[in-house]
């Protein structure tokens, strides 16, 4: 894209006739999503000055381009590819390795992560939802400080009472290791995505939310290898539901759900109602697209699909969930911790995976909902045996709810987790192996 761009004296590219093309009507100018993640790119090596980027992201805000799914899913792709590499062969050999495919999880690596900005600032329950799930899945979870809220996923897991992992050890150079004494893996977003700290300060300066904001739940850095194969997404507006769908679809994801409560908030809400889009495999889901791809190939890159061709594999089911869905009753947002430090949500996290919370706590019931979504979008809950361990009667709850999931008995197998220890220890290997040289 340099080649089509002056430069300025100091080196830096400028992007003028895109912008020019992207204000007022950027379809009138046959602007591309393209173009546009093309010019997203230049500011991970940093070859935009702070104006330019500035306007670029003014001028996609205004028009609303960047909350279309095109654009989403392109500048998503840009910013994995900007990410710094990650093994993926090493990776997709651990996982193949560790995984244990169940119902229809064939045992790939799986992330629940918000968009953040719905103001309600709850406890970090994307966290404490996919650390539940660790027994289950393999978890890559992607996340950041808090930009938005009080507690941010790598503030909580810094401010554990007891001893917290080392984040800064989990590189992509150690990612692969640390799947060999664990199926938890944080990936916090400055070790993997350097070229971010290259917009930081144009994004505080100019006050709004920017298609940053969006990228993240989209950019996990271990979707590059092909390893991802489930997640769940929550975003803070109902009206980027189907827009999120739509955009992970386009980066070829076939298991996935996206998640809005009607509060406009960015998790499964345990007040009430949850405007859900669920992407589902249709029967011709042969070929291998980047969610969900055959962990069996040594290769890094996955066949191109058309969008047409996507749109057959993958389908988009909307519904909506309700806490009754789980088998739990609805609490108001006011009880499950808004506005608390990350120390004190640390504390009630570690009771948690301890098993210490009362069974009737707002909390408890508020992660149970999210983390049993992530067991059924994975697949894990379509078995129709379960032999989890101890304290396991195996008696799989088949009853199917809302878009077909059998989202009570995600809640039977996290309370196992919870209740036999399973949850406690999976989260002892995780802190072990960011500790010991990995």
């Amino acid at each position: 894209m340099t080649d089509h761009y002056a430069k300025s004296d100091d080196g830096k590219v400028l992007i003028n006739p895109l912008l020019k093309r992207l204000w007022p009507n950027p379809a009138t100018e046959n602007v591309s999503a393209a173009e546009i993640a093309a010019a997203i790119s230049l500011i991970f090596t940093d070859s935009l000055s702070p104006v330019q980027t500035g306007a670029l992201l003014t001028a996609l805000h205004f028009t609303g381009w960047d909350r279309r799914a095109d654009v989403i899913a392109a500048c998503a792709a840009a910013m994995r590819d900007a990410a710094t590499p990650v093994d993926g062969k090493a990776l997709r050999r651990v996982v193949r390795e560790k995984g244990r495919p169940e119902g229809s999880y064939r045992g790939g690596l799986c992330d629940i992560v918000g968009t953040g900005g719905d103001s309600h600032s709850t406890f970090n329950v994307s966290t404490a939802s996919s650390l539940l799930c660790a027994p289950f899945l393999l978890l890559a979870k992607h996340g950041n400080r808090a930009s938005t809220s009080s507690s941010g996923s790598a503030d909580i897991l810094s401010a554990f009472p007891s001893t917290p992992p080392s984040l800064p050890s989990i590189t992509p150079a150690t990612l692969p290791s640390l799947y060999q004494s664990s199926n938890y893996a944080f990936l916090f977003a400055p070790q993997f995505h350097p070229g971010m700290r290259h917009v930081a300060a144009v994004r505080k300066q100019l006050g709004w939310r920017t298609i940053f904001n969006l990228l993240g739940p989209l950019a996990n850095p271990a979707d590059k290898s092909g390893a991802v194969e489930a997640r769940v997404v929550g975003v803070a507006r109902r009206d980027l539901g189907p827009v999120f769908a739509d955009a992970l679809r386009r980066s070829g994801c076939r298991k996935a759900m996206v998640v809005c409560g009607e509060e406009e908030l960015d998790e499964i809400s345990c007040a009430g109602n949850t405007l859900c889009w669920r992407l589902v495999e249709t029967g011709a889901a042969g070929k291998a697209a980047k969610c969900g791809a055959d962990l069996s190939s040594e290769s890094d890159t996955d066949e191109d699909l058309s969008q047409e061709e996507l749109e057959g594999l993958v389908k988009i089911e909307p519904f909506t969930l309700h806490p009754e869905d789980f088998g739990l009753p609805a609490h108001p947002l006011s009880t499950v911790g808004p506005g608390r430090s990350p120390a004190a949500n640390a504390l009630t996290l570690q009771s948690m995976l301890r098993g210490e919370l009362s069974d009737d706590d707002p909390v408890l019931h508020f992660v149970l909902m999210n983390a049993a979504a992530l067991l059924v979008v994975a697949g894990v809950c379509d078995a129709d045996e379960s032999n989890m361990g101890d304290d396991d009667d195996g008696k799989v709850v088949k009853e199917r709810g809302p878009g077909g999931g059998r989202w009570k008995e995600g809640v039977r197998r996290v309370k196992w987790a919870v209740r036999n220890g399973a949850a406690w220890r999976e989260w002892e290997r995780f802190v072990g192996g960011t500790r010991e040289g990995m």
